[in-house]
């Protein structure tokens, strides 16, 4: 089963798919993870994306859908990837269509984190300080909020159109976002 979660940027994506990890053995495919680790290496790649993502900018579709393809052999292998931050873009949704028929497989559910603009901004602000993490002061969360509402909430009715679509609220409890998510994945 191919899975993508979605929403703004702190909506709880990178947390529950950990929880979806652990609990069906699916591969989390975050794009984020994989451009701060390609960042933190300092390699070609890192050095080209590093003032965009300092920015809070989307990186280009072609090095995402590369980094993505790179994985999808090891998410067939576990049972199921879970998207997580991408797709962002309507062309990276359709080049993700794409890619995943030419393996003769599709996304199967989008699942939608419903949040609080405000309540993400706390969040965020406060994870940065845990975790150390320079790429979310308030400026640069807030840019990239409104990136998030100019390209990439168009993909709402993108996916609403294909019948893929599931709404989930995302400012309860990590454990009942997580059962919500359950039910709308088993749900047929």
């Amino acid at each position: 089963m191919n899975i993508i979660l979605f929403g703004p940027p702190g909506s709880g994506k990178g947390t529950q798919a950990k929880r979806l990890v652990s609990e069906r053995g699916w591969v989390q495919l975050s794009t984020g993870d994989m451009l701060r680790a390609a960042k933190a290496a300092g390699s070609d790649l890192g050095k080209r994306i590093a003032a965009i993502i300092d920015a809070g900018e989307l990186v280009s579709d072609e090095i995402v859908i590369e980094l993505i393809a790179e994985r999808l052999p090891e998410a067939e292998a576990a049972g199921g990837a879970i998207f997580d931050g991408f797709p962002r873009t309507v062309a990276q949704a359709e080049a993700l269509d794409q890619l995943l028929a030419d393996r003769g497989t599709q996304v199967d559910t989008v699942v939608e984190l419903k949040v609080v603009d405000e309540a993400l901004v706390q969040r965020l602000v406060k994870r940065a300080e845990e975790e150390g993490r320079p790429d979310d002061t308030e400026e640069v969360i807030r840019n990239r909020l409104k990136v998030y509402y100019d390209q990439t909430a168009p993909l709402i009715p993108f996916f609403a159109k294909q019948g893929k679509l599931k709404e989930v609220d995302g400012m309860g409890s990590m454990d009942a976002v997580a059962a919500s998510i359950a039910v709308a994945l088993d749900e047929k």
